[in-house]
């Protein structure tokens, strides 16, 4: 069986990406990159929709996120990427496929940009009397300059966002968990009632499904390790801590402070929605005058999200114009190995949504935000399919990466059955029409230009086993125990 060569740093060259980020940025990447400002704003409308059942919600799209980063993870520690499943789409399914989800990818992080930029805005108005739009033009040139300068830069400012994050979450679960077992002084509440006395199911499996579609894309994101991993000095060892460790991310962090914000409210109250669920729950626990500090870790959260929208865009844009795929200048950087034609290219459209955000009438907005509603979704259907190519020829050369999908080809067919069923109950339920419509239209038109460009030729095995055997990574000895169900 052939093993591979050590780890080494990105290559060289004058269009080379440094590798300047450190162990620890990519560890806590990864850690915390699951944490999205979704998580504390948007979860009271995914348990208004279902109820304490919003828990299963959250399990299956947990789940399926954990599987297609165990695809993810085969692949990327087989050849790490910059350009993560917009290279190996492009080799295993086509030019025109890498093409395709490289610029859908690259637009919805573009989009999140004006997004977050204008949640943080709202925080800091709160605080200080300045227009909405000053504080998101400062919070996006801040990230903006930080990026610019070094990649060692993003990677230190995301490992202080991740920290805040993690440190908060864990000390709103210990909280919460001391007022559920009666132990925290002044606690309003205490107990399991908020899932005993209002009913498990807000809405039957209908509001499950409903819960589900709303809390899946708060997990986009997770799959930046792989493409930050590539800028580190060993990307495969970081990327395959980060696809054992996303379980238990998941499991504490979604599910483990859902539980909490259940088990201490009343799911069906108007407050809780006023409120927002870290709030409301915080007020139950006699600790309202905490409001100030979980609007920091909001904002940590949005600066967070803001900051990897920046890197994850311009680093996708990097990629494509490797390829040749998006302006050359694209595939540039300066001699700290920061692509920053891609940045900036990648931060003007945001600054424009920024600007549109205030400008264009809120109908036309939701509109273009829209056009990004379903990407996370047809981002992990490429992923899937790609994987099976991907493995078939990583097989036939022996090679043994990292990290190994659980029960192949099964769990890959099951995922991608998912996957389909989701986008078809999105097309049935009428509050989610629009995003996959838009979402649709947009791809069709994407693909088109691709096509257009490449022809729609597929894949081809031989590329993807000359990529593996030239890929200078190491093979690390995969603790099935701990990471889940055994190899096949």
């Amino acid at each position: 069986m052939r093993r591979m060569n050590a780890p080494q740093p990105v290559s060289d060259g004058p269009s080379a990406l440094s590798s300047g980020l450190k162990p620890r940025h990519v560890t806590m990447i990864s850690i915390a990159g699951v944490i999205g400002a979704g998580l504390f704003v948007g979860s009271a409308a995914a348990i208004k929709l279902a109820g304490p059942s919003v828990l299963i919600s959250y399990a299956l799209a947990g789940t399926l996120v954990v599987l297609v980063m165990r695809m993810l993870g085969e692949m990327a520690t087989a050849n790490p990427d910059s350009g993560s499943f917009s290279v190996y789409a492009d080799r295993a399914l086509g030019r025109w496929a890498g093409f395709s989800i490289g610029w859908l990818y690259w637009w919805f992080w573009v989009l999140v940009i004006p997004v977050e930029a204008t949640a943080g805005a709202k925080i800091l108005s709160g605080w200080i009397d300045w227009p909405q739009w000053v504080f998101a033009l400062i919070i996006t040139a801040l990230l903006t300059v930080t990026n610019l300068f070094s990649v060692a830069n993003y990677g230190e400012f995301e490992f202080w966002f991740a920290l805040v994050k993690v440190l908060a979450i864990v000390g709103f679960i210990g909280l919460g968990m001391f007022a559920i077992l009666g132990l925290l002084p002044g606690s309003h509440t205490s107990g399991l009632s908020g899932f005993t006395d209002y009913g498990f199911f807000a809405d039957g499996w209908s509001g499950v499904l409903a819960a589900m579609l709303t809390t899946m894309f708060t997990f986009m994101g997770t799959e930046i390790v792989t493409i930050a991993a590539a800028e580190s000095n060993n990307p495969v060892e970081g990327i395959r801590k980060a696809v054992n460790s996303v379980i238990w991310r998941i499991s504490l962090f979604y599910l483990g402070s859902i539980f909490v914000v259940i088990a201490l409210t009343k799911w069906n109250s108007a407050s809780l929605q006023e409120n927002g669920s870290y709030q409301e729950a915080l007020n139950n626990m006699g600790l309202s005058k905490l409001a100030t500090v979980l609007a920091f870790v909001i904002l940590t959260a949005v600066a967070s999200c803001l900051n990897s929208a920046l890197y994850t865009a311009s680093r996708m844009a990097y990629s494509l114009g490797q390829r040749g795929d998006a302006p050359k200048a694209f595939a540039s950087t300066n001699k700290r190995g920061v692509p920053q034609v891609a940045i900036l290219a990648s931060v003007a459209v945001g600054f424009l949504a920024v600007f549109g955000n205030y400008l264009l009438p809120e109908k036309i907005f939701t509109y273009l935000l829209s056009t990004s509603g379903a990407i996370a979704l047809f981002v992990y259907i490429v992923i899937a399919v790609t994987q099976l190519r991907a493995r078939a020829a990583m097989d036939k050369a022996g090679a043994r990466p990292a990290v190994r999908m659980w029960a192949f080809p099964v769990l890959t067919y099951l995922t991608i059955a998912f996957i389909v069923f989701t986008l078809s109950a999105m097309a049935l339920r009428e509050d989610q029409q629009l995003n996959l419509f838009l979402t649709l239209g947009l791809a069709a038109v994407v693909i088109g230009v691709g096509v257009a460009k490449h022809g729609f030729r597929g894949g081809s095995e031989d590329e993807i086993i000359r990529a593996v055997e030239s890929a200078d990574t190491a093979e690390v000895a995969d603790d099935v125990a701990t990471s889940g169900p055994p190899r096949v």
